[in-house]
């Protein structure tokens, strides 16, 4: 069983001030997996107090010094990114050889190296007649990270702040919390310079809420429910801090007449489950054209038939458990919902999957025939639950798919490209993907309507961490 008993600040492993620990729970056993202190005030104080002495130096560092850093960092990273898989896999439950090792460990590196590309070439001055612009680092970043895909969401914080000269307080998901100690002795091996960057665990209310109200954070950059980020943005007002705030979605999967069903709905049914549904720009409303409902629910069932359930630690398993008791109750909840409103369950249900007698496992469930003013379909789930919505034209599609008080991502499928773009195109969210197209960690990532504030991931990240200078009469003309 892991124990975590320290915190990091000011590059050193301390003792919390007035001791208290968490148990983490192993969602896949139901059992501890390991112990973390629980943070306060106290410790929160200490940690911003040592970010906002490192500014002073860390912020006037050279672009070719903090390049140097990611280079090491992402070097050292490599020789632990097993480690971090085996940590989520036990923190959160995803399957080690399907999801933890080969995705959830992987995106970090990635968003490293992308992160060290964009600062190459990054404009931080740019003369405008005899004006100057200067990008500067905003000073003092709290950050708060989800439990769903802790290591990623870590990384896509730290990377940009480093790279535009920012300090940092982190507080990770006290659910999963072990793959953040782990990072966070990449970094201090990576030699990241005492201070910059500060790890205080423990829940919302003791650290999160004087972390994010401290007068020193300049500003917070924040992933998870769109209610706490309601909480946090409240909280922000007070002090007038930078908000970057990446929360829920109910993704839109639009299917077009002309799509090869077998291929679009195999691959969107596979896309919705992985990570157990847990993924907040999941494809989770699927629309397609009512002619073809009947073998939508065919291919959609044969499908969830491939998807195996259970040990994440099996090298056979492709989905894990939910990562928590009070979330599997929580989606247990919204499928007794869905069965309650009259939706037509395709597959799955309430309960355990057959064969597993603990954990917070959960049946790959299926509805169909669902309309868009069914709980279903307009709250996050975030579970391995799909909902089939029927339309019978392309704009009553983009309708429904902007029917939503989110607006994440979106899917469209076609055999027109033309015709995808010009849907893609009318859809309300922060990024789309046509086709099938995979992620990219270049790309901004970010919602509109109550899915977030602000862009993640590559260039499109470093400027939630800057405050922009107009010099006037700088530069002669």
């Amino acid at each position: 069983m892991r124990s975590y008993l320290k915190f990091y600040i000011d590059g050193q492993w301390v003792d919390p001030v007035k001791p208290a620990t968490l148990d983490v729970m192993n969602p896949a056993t139901d059992e501890p997996a390991g112990v973390i202190s629980a943070g306060s005030v106290d410790d929160v104080n200490l940690a911003v107090a040592a970010a906002k002495r490192a500014f002073e130096s860390w912020s006037l560092t050279t672009r070719e010094e903090r390049m140097a850093l990611l280079e090491k960092i992402i070097e050292v990273y490599r020789t632990r990114a097993e480690d971090i898989a085996l940590a989520i896999s036990e923190e959160m439950g995803a399957p080690f050889e399907a999801v933890a090792k080969p995705m959830q460990s992987l995106l970090p590196e990635l968003h490293f190296v992308a992160a060290l590309d964009a600062l190459k070439n990054f404009s931080f001055e740019k003369a405008q007649g005899t004006t100057t612009i200067v990008q500067e680092p905003i000073g003092v970043c709290a950050m708060i990270t989800p439990w769903n895909w802790p290591a990623n969401q870590l990384a896509c914080k730290i990377a940009p702040a480093l790279a535009m000269g920012c300090t940092m307080v982190l507080k990770p998901s006290e659910m999963a919390p072990f793959d953040a100690q782990i990072l966070t002795e990449v970094l201090h091996e990576a030699g990241v310079p005492a201070g910059v960057f500060n790890l205080v665990n423990g829940d919302g209310m003791s650290v999160g809420a004087p972390l994010t109200a401290h007068e020193d954070v300049d500003m917070i950059s924040f992933t998870g429910s769109t209610r706490a980020g309601q909480m946090i943005s409240k909280t922000a007002a007070d002090t007038i801090k930078k908000l970057a705030l990446e929360l829920g979605g109910k993704s839109a999967n639009i299917i077009l007449d002309d799509a090869d069903f077998e291929t679009a709905i195999t691959v969107s049914v596979q896309t919705m489950m992985l990570n157990t549904g847990q993924s907040c720009n999941a494809p989770s409303r699927l629309l397609v054209p009512a002619s073809k409902l009947a073998e939508v629910e065919e291919i959609a069932l044969r499908t969830v038939a491939t998807i195996k359930v259970g040990d994440p630690m099996d090298a056979t398993t492709t989905m894990g458990p939910l990562a928590s008791k009070p979330h599997f109750l929580k989606v247990q909840g919204m499928i007794a919902a869905g069965i309650d409103e009259g939706a037509k369950v395709i597959c799955g249900g309430v309960g355990l999957p057959d064969g597993l007698e603990r954990g917070c496992f959960t049946k790959p469930t299926i509805f169909s025939d669902v309309n868009n003013q069914m709980s279903i379909a307009r709250e996050e789930i975030f579970g391995p639950v799909l909902c089939i919505l029927p339309y019978t034209s392309d704009e009553e599609a983009i309708s429904i798919a902007n029917d939503t008080p989110y607006g994440l991502s979106g899917y469209v499928t076609s055999g027109d490209i033309e015709r995808a773009k010009k849907v893609a195109r009318k859809i309300r969210a922060g990024n789309i993907h046509i086709n099938g197209a995979p992620f990219d960690v270049n790309a901004p990532f970010g919602g509109y309507k109550q899915s977030g504030i602000g862009r993640e991931w590559g260039s499109h990240g470093f400027t939630e961490f800057v405050e922009i200078k107009a010099i006037l009469g700088d530069s002669p003309e």
